[in-house]
């Protein structure tokens, strides 16, 4: 019988010096699936586990929750790096493609640039680019969608829910404009925005998130979706490298 392969839980000083930045995947060894993408230094693709190990009950999310459930099922996850030898720039770069890539995966924030400049066919690269910028003509909160979720429910609800916001500001938005790798796709008018619980969402109680809003309102009017649905969001909304889905089109 082969002896059982050791489990490496983490790297010695010097394995770690020479990794320098790098960006790794954690996979489900029940299935093969990649479910979680990130990046660091040292010891950081290990500290996942560490971080299970520290958490109790409903604190977990979704990530931690996997890999407790890998482990009740008597099996470790794999940790692969992927590519490693990088500065932060460059990893930045390597860990937003990977989270394009695998689908699904239980990562809470997007990678750098994806909702800017991530995965897009090529009609899409010219329909954004050939398309003109909008003209704000209403205090209007710019939320970019990951597209991956519009498949799996409406726009509406993709949009509405839930956002780390800024509430007394997003209460002063006229519209609320979905956008998709930059450009703009729905067009919202909010009633009331609300905290991300249970309570204020029972339709949503399967994701639960306090401290984060969401909306409740309705299809902004027909002229206000002229106005906006189909144009780019202008260059000024869009830094490089900037991670926040979320932007206001006025100043307070």
């Amino acid at each position: 019988m082969a002896p059982k392969t050791q489990i490496t839980e983490s790297f010695s000083s010097g394995v770690a010096s020479n990794l320098q930045t790098y960006v790794y995947r954690l996979i489900d060894p029940r299935n093969g699936e990649t479910f979680y993408v990130g990046k660091g230094k040292h010891n950081r693709v290990f500290s996942h586990i560490r971080g299970e190990q520290n958490i109790g009950g409903d604190d977990l999310n979704n990530k931690m929750r996997r890999i407790r459930d890998i482990r009740m099922a008597g099996f470790d996850v794999a940790h692969v790096i992927h590519r490693h030898g990088m500065t932060n720039k460059t990893a930045l770069e390597v860990e937003g493609a990977l989270i394009d890539a695998y689908p699904g995966l239980e990562n809470i924030a997007g990678g750098n640039s994806n909702h800017d400049r991530g995965t897009m066919h090529a009609e899409e690269i010219e329909r954004r680019y050939a398309a003109r910028p909008a003209v704000f003509k209403h205090r209007a909160v710019l939320i970019s969608v990951n597209r991956s979720s519009t498949e799996r429910t409406s726009l509406y609800e993709a949009t509405r829910y839930a956002w780390k916001v800024s509430l007394p500001r997003v209460r002063e938005a006229e519209v609320v404009l979905a956008t998709i790798r930059g450009m703009i796709v729905g067009a919202f008018v909010a009633d009331d925005w609300m905290e991300a619980t249970t309570e204020n969402f029972p339709n949503r109680s399967e994701d639960n998130q306090p401290g984060r809003y969401g909306f409740v309102g309705s299809e902004a009017s027909k002229k206000v979706q002229r106005m906006y649905i189909g144009k780019r969001v202008p260059d000024r909304f869009r830094k490089r490298g900037a991670a926040n889905p979320i932007k206001y089109t006025w100043r307070r």
